[in-house]
This record gives structure tokens, sequence and C-alpha cells, in this order.
């Protein structure tokens, strides 16, 4: 985006907001122009950058593996499946060592929202500026779109739209598995009379109750406030670079160096979302007598 045309706050709230899609003042459907517009389009609108570059990465997940999975040898390996074979000795040996049940859906789980979320916070590596600045130009020549009120942000896991939605699918799964290894009565015995028996009933409610929500809220938020910070980071070191050229050096060795500690960062984030998973996975099939 040209930082000559806009302040820095401008520049600042264009790359937070999202590609939004949702029903507009006049009765249709449409494009927010503006972040005001994305509010009032209400809980019905959607984030199309953020479900959009979710996809595609999913996609691209699954055809890599597919693709190596399908060429596999039992000889030496080459250098994409010998990494690919990484991963999943990686995930299997987390999974044995976090999960006591019997589930075999757990680890494909675990290793689809470890690689998927990685390749998510992976985009915020990309300079902040490109794959923006490229949707405008395609806004503004194809279809005659005001540069400004086109929008795109390509860090998924920055949205707390898509980190609910992980979350709550997780959440589907914890309820559902609690169920069917305890029954509804075994399941709902425990909200009732864990941990002070049945003489502490209304307690065991609140704290059980309260325990059970936190789990999906603190696995969105966790993930979501981490990639929101380095997104905003990175746009913050972004504006140096229209300061003049001693700022301009000063902003490229900064955003070098957040990106090495970034990429500890959008890695953990992966694995720990991955290991509460699987925590609370293992939580489910648990009956306790």
């Amino acid at each position: 985006m040209a930082s000559e045309t806009l302040t820095s706050g401008a520049y600042i709230k264009h790359h937070l907001t999202n590609l939004t899609f949702g029903h507009v003042p006049d009765g249709g459907w449409g494009f927010a122009h503006s972040v005001e517009e994305a509010k009032q389009m209400g809980f019905w609108a959607f984030n199309v950058d953020s479900l959009g570059w979710s996809i595609v990465l999913g996609l691209i997940f699954v055809w890599v593996f597919h693709s190596v999975a399908k060429k596999a040898t039992p000889g030496t390996p080459g250098g994409l499946q010998n990494f690919v074979e990484w991963i999943v000795e990686f995930i299997e040996t987390s999974v044995r060592g976090s999960f006591s049940g019997r589930n075999d859906l757990v680890a494909p789980l675990s290793l689809t929202i470890f690689v998927w979320i990685f390749l998510m916070n992976l985009m915020d590596l990309i300079p902040v500026d490109w794959l923006p600045v490229l949707a405008q130009k395609i806004g503004e020549h194809m279809f005659g779109l005001d540069p400004h009120h086109v929008f795109q942000r390509v860090v998924p896991s920055a949205d707390p739209n898509i980190t609910f939605g992980m979350a709550f699918a997780v959440f589907g799964l914890m309820l559902y598995y609690g169920i069917k290894i305890k029954g509804v009565g075994g399941f709902l015995g425990e909200l009732a009379f864990q941990p002070f028996g049945k003489l502490g009933l209304p307690a065991n409610l609140i704290l059980e109750g309260v325990s059970l929500i936190a789990k999906p809220v603190s696995l969105a938020l966790r993930l979501f406030g981490n990639m929101y910070a380095g997104e905003t980071i990175f746009i913050l070191i972004a504006l140096t670079y229209s300061a003049g050229w001693g700022m301009g050096i000063f902003g490229g060795f900064l955003q070098f160096g957040w990106a090495i500690f970034h990429i500890l960062i959008i890695t953990l984030q992966a694995f720990i979302f991955m290991v509460l998973t699987i925590v609370y996975l293992d939580m489910a099939h648990q009956e306790h007598h």
C-alpha cells in the first residue's frame, strides 16, 4: 500500500481489516467497504480472506502429504519424504505420550491440527504489503474498485473466527467422546459430583462448568492473541520504511530479527494447540469412579 496516501493509523487499520462479505444496507449481499460496514453486517458476515487462505493452506497440506504417501519408497527416502516422516513420527510420539485411550482419530486429528495451524501461522512471515497490494491491484484494474476499499488479511489464525471455529470443533469432539465413553449419566455425573462429591453439588457444577467452557475459549484466545500481536508488530515495523533511509535500514534489521523469533512463536502455538487437543480428548476418554 502506498504509504504516502495514508496516515499511519489508516495504514494499520486497513491492514487489520478483513475482506468481509455479508448483508449490506440496501438489502442485498456484498463486500464491506469499511470497518463500520463490516460491523453492521452482523453475525452472518463472512471474512472471505481468512476462509479462503485457510482452505487453500488446508488443500496444500493434504496435497503434499498425499503426494508423498503415494510416492513413498521403502528404500532411502528423499528430502520431502524424510521431512514428512519426521513430522508423522513427531506427532505419533506426542500422542503416545499424552493420550492413554484407544482412538484411531486422535493421531490424524493431531497431525492435521499441527500442520494446518503451522501453515496458517507461517503466512505471518510474508511481507505485510505483498499480498494486500496484489489484491488492491487486482481489485482496481480488473473490477474498478477503490484500492482503499479492498482488504486482504493473510494470517487466518489472527482472525478469532478461525481460531474459535477450530476450538469449538475440538470442544464438540470432547463432548461427543465424553458422552460416548462414559454415557450421558456418567458425563453429567462428573459435572455434578466432581470434585467435592454429592454434598458439593452447586459448587461442583460451577467449577466443572467453568472448567469445561474455559477449554475451547483458552484454545482459541491463546492462538488468536499471539498471532494478532505478531501480525501487528510486523505492520508497525513496516511503517519505518516510509520514514527515510535510516529508519528503513533499522526497520529491515528489526523485521529480520522479529521474523527469526516469530518462527519459534508460530511453531510453538501450533504445538500447544495440538497438545492441548490431545490432553482434552484424553480427559474425555477417562472415567472417574
